[in-house]
């Protein structure tokens, strides 16, 4: 990209200080992933209570951020989602999985999620239902633990450990990493192995899982569909028909990531 007339290559570009410090409450707010009070929020972004009020009021009125009436916590906006999608429309694994997995969710008769790696862990990017009830909350937004999880333990698989490791750790603070380490990097040796894994009444009783990734040619991992129904209706056998089924799936994927 061509530089202003008369800017060095070297030279700090100038901006506006203000927008950077709403940027600070924004980011705060993605990275709590949760609805937050104002004193939560601008303690998150390192500011007193009456200015981040300031930046929150034109933040809400551009629509980034929304206020809830009701409680009078903050959680992102109609632009922020507006915004959000149209990343996702321009990420390839995305545009790519979508017209595939309502079609997959009928063919086998359960629901099936995308969930896409993020710095934050898995998250459901796409959620199809087959119309069949299920005791799980469960949506687009939603960040997958990594041990209880199928599509979690998916996700760390087939991802360098410093991509998921203090996501882990934070997640399993209740234990002594040092002991569970070793056990949980030897399931994932055996997902890689398998190049699919599935939850069994975890971490939602009566409900179970399959996953299986999207790995491109240089070991990237792009996505993880995973089927969800319930257990002992939905069949998670290695080589059953749901797994079949899955894996011809995310080989269309990435044949239609191969051709655009």
């Amino acid at each position: 990209m061509a530089r202003p007339p008369g800017e060095s290559a070297g030279k700090t570009q100038r901006g506006i200080q203000s927008v950077e410090v709403g940027g600070r409450l924004l980011q705060a707010l993605a990275d709590a992933r949760r609805p937050l009070a104002l004193a939560e929020l601008a303690a998150a972004a390192q500011l007193a209570p009456a200015q981040a009020h300031t930046y929150l009021v034109s933040l809400t009125r551009l629509g980034l951020i929304k206020r809830d009436h009701l409680d009078g916590s903050y959680e992102p906006g109609p632009l922020a989602l507006r915004l959000g999608m149209l990343h996702l429309d321009h990420t390839p694994a995305y545009r790519a999985a979508v017209p595939h997995v309502q079609a997959l969710a009928s063919a086998i008769g359960w629901n099936v999620a995308v969930s896409l790696p993020t710095p934050q862990g898995p998250t459901i990017v796409h959620y199809a239902s087959a119309g069949s009830p299920l005791h799980v909350n469960l949506h687009v937004g939603t960040v997958m633990a990594l041990a209880t999880t199928a599509t979690g333990r998916t996700y760390c698989a087939f991802q360098p450990p410093a991509h998921w490791q203090p996501i882990w750790r934070q997640q399993e603070a209740g234990a002594s990493s040092a002991d569970t380490l070793p056990g949980f990097m030897d399931q994932l040796a055996a997902v890689r192995q398998r190049g699919m894994e599935r939850s069994i009444d975890t971490p939602s009783p009566a409900v179970s899982s399959l996953a299986m990734p999207l790995v491109d040619a240089d070991g990237t991992l792009r996505l993880v569909l995973t089927a969800i129904g319930s257990t002992g209706a939905i069949d998670v056998d290695w080589q059953g028909p749901v797994a079949r089924t899955l894996r011809g799936a995310i080989d269309d994927i990435a044949r239609a990531m191969e051709a655009t």
